[in-house]
């Protein structure tokens, strides 16, 4: 088991046992949803790279993330925007990949993430840089389901409580 009781008596809370982001527990949980894509009406992948699509593009008036820098939740730079994942049937930016510095491409969900257009960087204050190796892929490049879409993002939204030890404490 991966939580543990923090006192013998019933209704008492858990603590995890393990690495609570990697076992999904607390705010790092996530739901078995169906290991298939989510289908538009006319049976496509809905969530695609924009690389692999015709006629998406970023507005001029907005800032392209594609080339910034990832910064991590401990200043640390971990790589650098390559493309933007997008919702084809409600036209939005749902993840960006990065392309880490030892070369590996990992998915962050644009909703983890805050623009520094003057600076050009992409912000990522949920989990630090040691944490990038371990956020779950996709087993496709062209193509996510809707269970990896679920464990991917709660991997971002555990390390809000996880990633540092200091925010599991009281704040008093």
């Amino acid at each position: 088991m991966t939580l543990r009781p923090t006192a013998n008596h019933p209704g008492a809370a858990f603590e995890p046992t393990g690495d609570p982001m990697k076992d999904g527990v607390g705010p790092a949980s996530f739901a078995d949803r169906a290991d298939r894509p989510d289908l538009t009406l006319a049976g496509e992948p809905k969530i695609q790279p924009m690389s692999m699509l015709e006629g998406f593009h970023v507005d001029k008036n907005d800032p392209d993330p594609r080339g910034m820098s990832v910064i991590a939740g401990d200043g640390q730079k971990v790589g650098e925007c390559v493309d933007i994942w997008v919702d084809r049937s409600e036209p939005h930016i749902c993840y960006l990949t990065v392309e880490l510095d030892g070369g590996a491409r990992k998915l962050i969900p644009f909703g983890f993430i805050r623009v520094k257009k003057g600076a050009g960087e992409l912000h990522v204050k949920s989990i630090f840089a040691k944490h990038f190796a371990d956020v779950p892929e996709p087993k496709a490049n062209d193509q996510i389901t809707l269970k990896e879409e679920d464990r991917i993002v709660a991997f971002y939204a555990g390390g809000y409580l996880y990633a540092d030890p200091a925010r599991a404490e009281p704040f008093f």
